[in-house]
Order: structure tokens, then C-alpha cells, then sequence
């Protein structure tokens, strides 16, 4: 396969994942378990199927390198607290705000990974990132100024999405890190053997109910694991491997305008027009920021 048809897949697999992600917010307030509780199901459910993958993968291909040494472990149990850290205060601030204050500015999180690869990968950044922060900014302020419900309970759910957002972009360098030694199912799977007993210990520290009460929170949970966990993480991580982490996470993008569009069909959520003002200035800033490339002189990403 050329490298172009790779790069074409990815961003597929990113559109597909970003398109997953976007159902999960809905499908974690149609549980009537606690936040962190609904993590650990999502995990504990789909933790099978990744290992069975993770399996089939190790027999098609014998090559696919293994953890092996104390930084391998290391790094792939940095990935699955860094997602339990962002799944945890995300589902936290669904509690709180609405779905698409809580997405929108969860996903300022390609700020974090630009900037990130310019911290620690040594990636040159332009006058456009720092231009597209202050413009997501004041895009976030307007957001949260202007929620429905101008409350303090809203703007304590709009802060803990800002938080997760840190996490989440921490989350996706670490994988765009680990993908270069090791494959999406070998680190999904791992990851989750971390991220999962975690999210219980949080959901039992914070006294989170634990069992669905009514058949359909166990739908919404399996939902959650199979569309929004082994479907739009693992093509994520796949994404991640074959495409710069900037471009990789403008992406993403995609995420709130399906949870906003599920939202409003599923849970009659209506956006105001100057919630939807502030989203659009939002999701402008992010790609003008995000927009920067990793230097590859003469390369396209897709």
C-alpha cells in the first residue's frame, strides 16, 4: 500500500473514531449508573474483545513487538491513567453541563497535543497557533457565558471539561508515542488492564452507584463499550499511528458536531444561537491553531 492510500485509511479511521467518540456523551447520560462506574463497564466490557484482538494480531503477525522491558509497562500504564483521569472528569462534567458545552470544550485538547509535540517532540509551532488559542479561548468564554442555564452548577461542568481536555490531550501524545513501538490492539488492550481498575477504585471512592437499575443503562453501557470504545478508540489510535499528532487531533473535531446533532435528536437539547456562535469560534481557533504541521518538508498528510 502506498504511503498516500495509509494516510487516506487513517483519516478514514480518525473520521470513524472521531464519529464513535461523538455518540458516547449521550450514551452516558442514558445510564443510570455514576460516572465513573459507567467507565469502568466501558472498559471491563470491551476489555475481551481488545485482548482477542490483541491475540489474533500476535498470530498474523509474530513480529508485532511486545512489552517487554520496564519502560514499555511504564509507558502503557501512563496511557490508561491518563484515559482514566479524562474519562473520569469528563463523565463528571456531563453531570453538570450540557452535552455540547461538556464535548465542545473537551475537545480543546489539540491545543494541548500541538503543544505538547512542540514541548517534548522539539516541533516548530507558527504565529497561528499561538493566534488560534486566544481564539478558542475567548470562543470558550462565550460558550460558557452563554449556556442555557447560566448557573454555577453549568460553569463548574464547563471548567471540569476543560480539565479533561488537559488529560485527553495527554492521553493522545502518549498514544501517538506508543504507536511507534507497538500496535493499536497491543496497546488498547494493555492500557485498559490500567485504565479499568482504576475507574472502579474512583467509582467506589466516590460512591458512584454501580448497578444499572433498569435494562436499558446495561444498553447504554454496552453501547458505550462496543460503538464508543472499541470502535472510536481503537481507530483512533490507529489514525494516530500513521499521521502527525496536530493534524491527528484537528480531526477529532468532528466529535462535538455529532454529539451536539445525537443530543439534540436523542435528548431534545437545543443549542442557542450564541452557544453555537461560540462552538464555531471554538472549533475555528482549534484548527487554526492545530493547523500547524509537523515539519516534513514536501509532505502531505493526506
Amino acid at each position: 500500500m502506498s504511503p498516500r492510500a495509509q494516510s487516506r485509511i487513517a483519516f478514514l479511521a480518525l473520521i470513524g473514531g472521531a464519529t464513535g467518540i461523538g455518540f458516547a456523551p449521550v450514551l452516558v447520560r442514558l445510564t443510570d449508573t455514576g460516572p465513573s462506574a459507567t467507565a469502568f463497564y466501558r472498559v471491563l466490557i470491551a476489555l475481551p474483545l481488545l485482548w482477542l484482538w490483541a491475540g489474533i494480531d500476535r498470530q498474523h503477525q509474530p513480529a508485532t513487538r511486545q512489552p517487554v522491558s520496564r519502560a514499555d509497562f511504564v509507558g502503557l500504564a501512563a496511557s490508561g491513567l491518563l484515559f482514566a483521569a479524562d474519562l473520569s472528569i469528563w463523565h463528571w462534567s456531563l453531570r453538570f453541563t450540557t452535552v455540547a458545552n461538556s464535548t465542545l470544550l473537551t475537545n480543546i485538547a489539540p491545543l494541548f497535543v500541538t503543544f505538547g509535540a512542540w514541548l517534548f517532540l522539539r516541533e516548530q509551532v507558527t504565529r497561528s497557533f499561538l493566534a488560534g488559542m486566544t481564539l478558542a479561548i475567548a470562543g470558550g468564554s462565550l460558550l460558557a457565558g452563554t449556556s442555557a442555564q447560566m448557573t454555577r452548577h453549568h460553569l463548574w461542568g464547563d471548567a471540569l471539561a476543560v480539565v479533561a481536555a488537559v488529560f485527553y490531550g495527554g492521553y493522545l501524545l502518549m498514544v501517538k508515542h506508543l504507536r511507534r513501538r507497538f500496535s493499536t490492539p497491543t496497546i488498547m488492550a494493555w492500557s485498559g488492564l490500567v485504565s479499568c481498575p482504576a475507574f472502579g477504585l474512583i467509582a467506589w471512592c466516590s460512591g458512584d452507584a454501580f448497578w444499572p437499575s433498569q435494562p436499558h443503562g446495561w444498553m447504554a453501557i454496552g453501547a458505550l463499550a462496543l460503538v464508543s470504545h472499541v470502535g472510536g478508540q481503537t481507530l483512533i489510535a490507529y489514525g494516530f499511528g500513521h499521521l502527525p499528532a496536530s493534524f491527528s487531533s484537528v480531526s477529532l473535531l468532528w466529535q462535538p458536531v455529532v454529539a451536539a446533532g445525537v443530543a439534540w435528536i436523542i435528548l431534545d437539547e437545543p443549542l442557542r444561537w450564541s452557544q453555537g456562535l461560540g462552538g464555531a469560534i471554538v472549533l475555528l481557533g482549534i484548527a487554526l491553531a492545530s493547523g500547524v504541521r509537523w515539519k516534513r518538508p514536501g509532505q502531505n498528510p493526506l
